[in-house]
């Protein structure tokens, strides 16, 4: 039973650790990142994602360890409702930066004060209403203060019921011990928040370097957000018109 419970937990993390790594989750995160100058942010907007995204899968996995295959079966008739709204989500996130971008170019000044430097950056509309100003403080290497990115969340929270998560609460009833089953969905949700903060450093690091150049930094941004349609586009007509577009 030990050697099982150990399995059982090590396979939960290895999981999440995997899990984060679906291409959905990523295009829909770089769409975050790509609104920061700061690599090291993506932290926290990747641990953030990673709160959410288990949130749904552990009030679901306790109620399948509890009832067993009678959840399971009726998850996995909606399973394919809950893909096709990270389908729309997508559309919505890749047409968000694009909107952001056709707000007005982005102006980054660097000034040197007390502690090192930080940069500001300006977006302006065509309409020349007051600038929206984005500070970015802390340089390349400092991540800054931990924050909670409300809107990483709630994409994690769309996205943790959909895709390959269907395969670890498929899993649950074969763990007979209720608690070495909540350890297992703990350390699923673990290993994402690890993974997905390591990830959305990586894609954070072509936004920083960029920052000071506004056409490479837009450019950059446009592949995000172009990257986002489609797979948003390819999910949609997969599940409702069975295409089989993607390669995923």
């Amino acid at each position: 039973m030990q050697a099982g419970a150990v399995a059982a937990l090590t396979l939960g993390f290895l999981l999440g650790l995997r899990h984060a790594t679906d291409a959905d989750h990523v295009v829909a995160v770089s769409t975050i990142v790509s609104e920061s100058r700061n690599a090291w942010r993506g932290l926290w907007v990747g641990a953030s994602w990673g709160l959410g995204h288990t949130t749904p899968l552990l009030l679901v996995g306790v109620v399948i360890l509890l009832l067993k295959e009678t959840v399971v079966s009726k998850y996995q008739d909606v399973a394919p409702y809950l893909e096709f709204g990270v389908g729309v989500m997508l559309l919505f996130l890749g047409a968000q930066v694009f909107w952001k971008l056709r707000r007005g170019p982005i102006h980054s000044h660097v000034h040197a004060e007390e502690g090192g430097e930080h940069v500001h950056i300006h977006a302006h509309n065509a309409g020349g209403e007051t600038p929206v100003e984005t500070q970015v403080h802390h340089g390349f290497f400092r991540p800054g203060r931990p924050f909670f990115r409300m809107k990483s969340y709630v994409i994690g929270v769309v996205h943790g019921l959909a895709g390959s998560a269907a395969v670890m609460l498929v899993l649950l009833p074969q763990i007979e011990s209720f608690w070495t089953g909540v350890g297992y969905l703990a350390l699923f949700g673990v290993g994402t928040v690890v993974s997905m903060g390591v990830i959305t450093v990586g894609l954070g690091i072509p936004f920083a370097l960029s920052a000071q150049f506004e056409r490479l930094n837009r450019a950059v941004a446009r592949v995000a957000g172009a990257s986002s349609l489609v797979l948003g586009a390819v999910i949609m007509s997969d599940i409702a018109l069975g295409t089989g577009l993607s390669p995923f």
